[in-house]
């Protein structure tokens, strides 16, 4: 930090954020490092493909560090309060203010469009079709009981062991667990639930062509996804991509998914591996599990659809009837819409 702020006095200095939403949190100590020394910067810019990713207010932050006046607020609750439609919640015996939906978009649209240069990749690109496919499945008996019970009670029971929530959040991860065959227990440990979304996913990769990533939103995921594959395909056709993966292995293993042809698939988190990796060997993309972050959605769908791809690009997600998954996707396309509307864009056609 001091020999940041040292260079940009000693020097005409262009400031540069690339994936600029790492600064959208305005109450994170880095993007107040950064806004700090942005001040010492006699130019700034900044750079990303999706400005926003979770709603609205993640521009604050990003045009505050080009120019606290570009949209004409200078404090984060004033912008918050002319954009964002306010709700109070009483939590634990406190009342805090929620965020429950969005207002004068079009004025937010309008007032970017001075200071800001847009252009998308088919503008500038010759990129192959992205497709969209679903898979459903239902959950087998088991995942169902368990299913209801934490759905209804916040607490589910298998083989004596118990797992509980204490908050919505918790609640929803717990859910979404037992959707993708796991189950955590309360003392730690975790238990395989039999389920139908493996055997989908083999379905779908003995149906595919060439090569695959498969991308996953928990650990065990990965693991049990690995294991499957080598029954079926034997060791040398997969590699790992996840927070579990050595530093010193990675390289490697993504050099080898997109020039050993015995290497077919290519199995990892959207957390770890959805970022600046080029993996245009697949042209298939599964999403065995979503997470509700859009960036990281986003960010690994265009692993694969980047220059140096010559086909089009299939994206299958699996998705379990009447459950999270489903409502995890309705979130990610309301975040899609609104980020359309406030960018000045044409709805996209997406999941």
């Amino acid at each position: 930090m001091a020999f940041a702020s040292k260079f940009l006095l000693s020097h005409h200095t262009l400031m540069v954020i690339d994936e600029s939403t790492t600064i959208k949190n305005p109450k994170a100590k880095s993007t107040k490092n950064i806004i700090s020394l942005s001040q010492r910067a006699k130019y700034r810019r900044i750079m990303t493909g999706s400005p926003v990713t979770k709603n609205p207010l993640d521009l604050f932050s990003q045009c505050y560090f080009l120019d606290p006046f570009h949209l004409e607020h200078e404090s984060y609750y004033s912008f918050r309060m002319r954009y964002a439609i306010m709700k109070t919640a009483h939590i634990s015996g406190r009342s805090i203010q929620l965020v429950s939906g969005f207002k004068n978009l079009g004025e937010l649209s309008d007032k970017l469009k001075p200071f800001s240069y847009r252009v998308l990749k088919e503008d500038c690109l010759d990129l192959p079709d992205k497709i969209y496919m679903k898979r459903q499945i239902s959950l087998t008996p088991d995942q169902r009981k368990l299913y209801e019970q934490m759905r209804k009670e916040a607490l589910a029971i298998l083989n004596g062991k118990q797992t509980t929530t204490v908050n919505t959040l918790t609640q929803l991860m717990r859910l979404q667990q037992i959707t993708c065959g796991h189950f955590t227990a309360d003392d730690g440990s975790t238990q395989k639930i039999p389920n139908n979304r493996v055997s989908e996913l083999m379905d779908i990769l003995e149906e595919t062509e060439g090569k695959a990533i498969i991308w996953a939103h928990w650990q065990w995921d990965i693991k049990d996804i690995i294991k499957e594959i080598v029954k079926v395909h034997g060791p040398g056709s997969v590699v790992d991509y996840f927070g579990l993966t050595p530093q010193n292995e990675r390289d490697g293993n993504r050099e080898k998914f997109q020039s050993d042809p015995k290497c077919r698939f290519l199995v990892g988190t959207p957390a770890t591996g959805g970022y600046g990796l080029t993996l245009t060997a697949a042209n298939t993309v599964i999403y065995y599990s979503n997470g509700y972050d859009l960036e990281k959605r986003l960010q690994s769908e265009d692993r694969a659809h980047r220059i140096g791809q010559k086909k089009s690009v299939t994206y299958v997600d699996i998705n379990a009837q009447d459950t999270v998954d489903e409502k995890i996707v309705k979130s990610l396309r309301k975040k899609v819409n609104i980020a359309s509307e406030v960018m000045g864009e044409d709805l996209k056609s997406w999941i």
